[in-house]
């Protein structure tokens, strides 16, 4: 099985407001490097959506280590949150609605296709391909003609 490394970052400019994502990924001496994004979208979206599009991107079955610096999405999947989340419908309780859920389903059955590990990774840091992927991101963000974010959600409930 192909081991690959995988950086993953997401940028907003407001929250909710224009995103982007970037991805780096790593084999054998080989890069590539993902990018792109959303209006109307939100941080932890984008974080979300980069680590979906970088294992979308992958051709074949791979253990990939996966770095981000969304505790977000690493503790959610290392502590077992989201896989409690769907099982009890998408909540996160009895009162509250876990958010994102239409990312977290894809997310979690990417996870399935391949053998990952999430490892969280300090933002800002000087860890050159996180700050890659921060560029690729914030860089994303500007484009005028991101198109819009669909959210199945009610109204509101997007806005983490």
């Amino acid at each position: 099985m192909k081991r690959v490394t995988m950086y993953t970052d997401g940028a907003c400019s407001g929250n909710p407001g224009p995103g982007g994502y970037g991805v780096v990924l790593l084999y054998n001496g080989n890069r590539k490097e993902l990018s792109g994004g959303f209006n109307n979208t939100t941080n932890n979206r984008m974080e979300m959506i980069a680590v979906i599009k970088g294992l979308e991107s992958l051709k074949e079955t791979c253990q990939v280590s996966i770095y981000s610096d969304s505790k977000y999405i690493v503790d959610s999947i290392n502590k077992g949150w989201a896989k409690r989340w769907r099982a009890n419908g998408w909540m996160r309780n009895k009162k509250e609605r876990a958010l994102n859920p239409d990312l977290w389903e894809r997310l979690l059955n990417l996870s399935q296709q391949h053998d990952v590990s999430f490892n969280w990774v300090k933002g800002h840091a000087d860890i050159e391909e996180n700050e890659r992927c921060d560029f690729l991101a914030t860089e994303a963000l500007k484009d005028p003609n991101l198109p819009e974010d669909v959210v199945n959600e009610p109204k509101g409930l997007c806005n983490n």
